[in-house]
């Protein structure tokens, strides 16, 4: 990953596997306290300040390969506004009006299929060759999912009466995955720091900046106590920032091979965490749902190459 520490902040020389586990760690504890805060602050104001406050702390590094690439970004600003818009604004808008009606626990269950829509939307986009190991992975993946947010009730697919987080989740991993196809139009020549700058404005000024004042103009606003206040200091810090750079670090010291193999344990976090500090109950179909979501993995990715994660 040439370039990926330009101007950048470093993370400390400490293990790439432990920074890969605190990486997945990161990324599960969003799920968890967007679900914790869910009663006192809306999905948009959550994904606005978010980033507006990830963005603040990242300026000392984002601004100078900016600057200096700023002829690159202003002829090819459509491409890097729409993966803002898909990766940034999307993704974490998705993510916390899920949040809004389901729980943590489906949230990260749904959410690791994402792997799998990158194949299959590659395939219906690109014409990205699937093996058959890929298709059935797919095929189990999917009857996990539908096991999930269905509750394991028939009746619920025969009446479409899904939760509507459920539903929005699928459309959150699903606009993540898109994101991550679409990868190949990122420009070439722009670097890391400025690609992601860049991203992060656009996500926040074409869709999260209308969707919070949208919130605001039909009367609903967050309650600002210590509670909120931590919890976005956590956002900002934790699954934007730090998460970023520990999963950078780790791709270039062991490869994507093997830090792929990590995501698999966000959703574990996850369930645990929400379960410990939410008090969420696990029911048998979520352990149907993620057997075979698992399983779907498993065979898809077996001597396959690992593929990266989101926030």
């Amino acid at each position: 990953m040439a370039g990926v520490y330009n101007h950048s902040p470093r993370p400390a020389n400490a293990s790439p596997y432990l920074l890969l586990t605190l990486t997945a760690l990161f990324w599960a504890g969003n799920a968890v306290l967007a679900r914790a805060l869910h009663n006192l602050m809306p999905p948009a104001t959550m994904a606005f300040w978010r980033w507006v406050l990830a963005l603040l702390l990242l300026f000392p590094f984002v601004v100078r390969p900016m600057y200096e690439q700023r002829a690159l970004l202003r002829a090819n600003w459509a491409r890097l506004a729409l993966l803002g818009v898909l990766g940034v604004g999307c993704y974490n808008t998705f993510l916390y009006a899920a949040l809004q009606t389901t729980t943590a626990t489906n949230g990260v269950l749904i959410s690791s299929m994402t792997p799998l829509l990158i194949v299959l939307i590659g395939r219906a986009l690109f014409g990205v060759r699937m093996t058959h190991r890929q298709q059935v992975g797919i095929m189990l993946s999917l009857a996990g999912v539908v096991a999930i947010v269905s509750r394991g009730d028939m009746s619920v697919l025969m009446q479409l009466d899904f939760n509507r987080g459920d539903l929005l989740l699928v459309g959150c991993s699903s606009t993540w995955a898109l994101y991550t196809v679409l990868l190949r139009w990122r420009p070439a020549g722009i670097g890391t720091m400025a690609f992601f700058g860049a991203a992060v404005v656009g996500g926040i000024v074409l869709l999260m900046l209308p969707l919070y004042l949208a919130e605001l103009a039909s009367g609903r606003v967050a309650v600002w106590n210590a509670a909120t206040g931590a919890g976005m200091v956590y956002f900002a810090v934790f699954p934007s920032i730090l998460a970023y750079l520990f999963w950078n670090r780790g791709v270039q010291q062991v490869g994507a091979n093997r830090a792929g193999l990590f995501l698999y344990l966000v959703p574990v976090f996850g369930i645990v965490l929400a379960i410990t500090f939410l008090g969420e109950r696990l029911h048998l179909f979520h352990l149907v749902g993620a057997a075979l979501i698992f399983s779907g993995i498993y065979i898809s990715t077996a001597g396959a190459s690992g593929t990266k994660g989101n926030a």
